[in-house]
């Protein structure tokens, strides 16, 4: 079997990674699909992001980066910072966020959700850049419970089959 039929079965949970230039202050964040946790002691967690990409161009001097995971219902974020680009608009003007650590923007619409400082870049991977992230604030606010004790929202990931379709805000 051909990889690209191996790939093409497979089902990533989409998060939006967030960054803020340190000397400029500009903000920008995307959609991912390229991302794991690759340690548990210590805690690590590597993020991919597209060369092409403008946040690739904030990440890259960014001390810190947020990583959101996004619910199934999120589909109108994951298309905010999937199909568009912040090299032609201020996407943190069209979403609710607040400034976390390094002033790096949270999405406040994501309830689970960390900021972690860039341990390390990987910058031979092909299309792509991994930053390696060590886990510096983390958010795990749980669904409310309803009268039954069962959970009032589904906490399911926004998988890449759900968002299958969008097209990317960058030059492919």
């Amino acid at each position: 079997m051909p990889f690209e039929q191996f790939a093409d079965v497979l089902d990533y949970p989409m998060l939006v990674v967030t960054a803020v230039h340190p000397g400029t202050g500009e903000r920008s964040g995307c959609l991912v699909g390229f991302a794991s946790q690759c340690s548990l002691d210590p805690a690590r967690f590597l993020v991919c992001l597209s060369v092409v990409n403008h946040t690739h161009r904030i990440a890259v001097a960014s001390p810190v980066l947020a990583v959101h995971s996004l619910e199934a219902g999120q589909r109108d974020l994951a298309a905010l910072f999937g199909e568009q680009t912040g090299d032609h608009i201020d996407k943190f003007d069209r979403c609710r966020w607040e400034p976390g650590p390094a002033d790096v923007p949270l999405l406040t619409d994501c309830r689970v959700r960390f900021a972690g400082t860039v341990v390390e870049r990987l910058d031979n991977l092909g299309d792509h850049t991994g930053f390696v992230l060590a886990p510096t604030d983390a958010d795990a606010d749980p669904a409310p419970d309803t009268d039954d004790g069962i959970a009032s929202r589904d906490r399911s990931p926004l998988m890449f089959s759900d968002v299958r379709n969008l097209h990317p805000g960058h030059p492919a």
